[in-house]
């Protein structure tokens, strides 16, 4: 029997009942389209994450100030002066394997406006120069700051894409002027929209550089009024050379600042290089969980592909006797069955791809979740569902084949 042949009569058995066959394929349906919609949204989790890594920087060390309250901070401030200048230094002359430390210190805006309008929930920062490299931070327009900037305490900022719209709608932005609380700063520079949309990442928060306003460290701490027991820094974010352990560096970073504020825990570390390694193993076992599920889904499938074949093999043991009789061999009926079975995976896994695009973009739309569909999700759930229905359609061929002619001519 040829492979043309067998899937025409595959065809004819499948339209004969049609009810029967829709209900078969179900398991199929939601096993392929399962695979590929949990493969969509891990590979837009994994893209996300990388890309609020990336915000960090992979080769970085942070050193944030922790936050305070009433006596608590007074007590700390007795010990320790918090995260500072000095610390810069020690870093850089004492811990192996820095390439460069730069500060970062938040300023409290209550009031941010422009002629255009005014800004709600902007963040707003004093930074070094090299925060733009140590952020990977890009331009739509304009400038980043410059060491001039900082050197004599310019009143210039840079501006995130949210922020240039709210304060300035769809006009020019660089060389206006806006106001944070009562100083006057004069934009330089755009930052283009960063592909980090999360607030926080495994705890920590990150914060959307579309919605800061960057201006010079030097002018943060000299024009704008800050409670004198706060940090003076914000944070520090250290580069690391190429090569250089993260984790091993930390420990080290958090052993030289311990000594330096006398103990007083006023600082915590993050390493987006443990981060990563935690979002990997997080997401590992998300597939894992994902992929059992879509399993099962493909294993009743199969089981209820061979149900259906074997029903069907008792059905037709007349017609199987005839076939035998006019020359058909034990190949022929045990090639036909299979091939059927492997219709109705196939018809069941292209429905399934079908499913597993409409879940993936729905999740995308509705839920906000970032989802990739990649050729080879769809390659992968379609092979494991043709490779189950051709495992369930064996045993049911295998019978069929085994069937005595004369037994079979014999059935009513």
């Amino acid at each position: 029997m040829r492979l043309g042949e067998a899937l025409l009569t595959a065809a004819d058995n499948l339209r004969a009942h049609k009810l029967r066959s829709a209900l078969t394929m179900l398991g199929m349906v939601f096993g392929v389209g399962a695979v590929i919609a949990m493969l969509a949204i891990g590979a837009g989790a994994e893209r996300q994450a990388l890309a609020m890594i990336e915000s960090l920087g992979l080769r970085n060390v942070l050193v944030r100030a922790k936050d305070f309250r009433g006596d608590e901070l007074e007590e700390v401030r007795r010990k320790s002066p918090g995260v500072a200048f000095r610390d810069i230094a020690a870093i850089e002359e004492g811990v192996p394997g820095v390439e460069l430390a730069a500060p970062r210190t938040r300023i409290d805006a209550y009031k941010v406006l422009a002629a255009g309008g005014r800004a709600e929930d902007v963040s707003v920062f004093g930074v070094s120069p090299q925060h733009r490299e140590l952020s990977h931070l890009s331009l739509a327009e304009g400038r980043f700051l410059e060491p001039l900037d900082e050197l004599t305490h310019a009143q210039v900022a840079v501006i995130g894409e949210e922020v240039r719209r709210e304060l300035f709608g769809y006009g020019p932005a660089l060389g206006q002027e806006l106001k944070v609380n009562q100083v006057w700063l004069r934009v330089v520079g755009v930052l283009s929209p960063s592909g980090a949309t999360a607030d926080n990442f495994q705890g920590v928060q990150l914060g959307s550089p579309s919605r800061e306003i960057l201006l010079p460290v030097t002018t943060a701490l000299r024009k704008f009024e800050a409670d004198p027991l706060e940090s003076p820094l914000s944070e520090i974010v250290v580069r690391l050379d190429e090569g250089t352990e993260g984790r091993r560096s930390a420990a080290l970073i958090g052993d030289l600042l311990d000594r330096l504020h006398a103990g007083a825990d006023d600082f915590e570390l993050v390493v987006p290089e443990a981060l990563l390694a935690q979002s990997q193993r997080t997401q590992r076992l998300f597939n894992l969980v994902m992929g059992a599920i879509a399993g099962i889904s493909l294993l009743v499938g199969g089981i209820g592909i061979m149900n259906i074949m074997l029903a069907s093999v008792l059905e037709r043991t007349r017609e199987i006797g005839v076939r035998r009789a006019v020359g058909a061999r034990r190949e022929d009926v045990r090639f036909q069955f299979i091939v059927e079975s492997f219709a109705i995976s196939l018809l069941g896994g292209v429905s399934g791809i079908l499913m597993g695009l409409f879940i993936a973009r729905a999740v995308a739309t509705w839920a906000g979740w970032e989802t990739v569909v990649t050729a080879g999700s769809i390659i992968l759930a379609t092979g494991v569902a043709m490779a189950v229905g051709l495992a369930s359609g064996i045993y049911p061929a295998v019978r069929a084949a085994r069937l005595d002619p004369i037994e079979a001519l014999r059935h009513e």
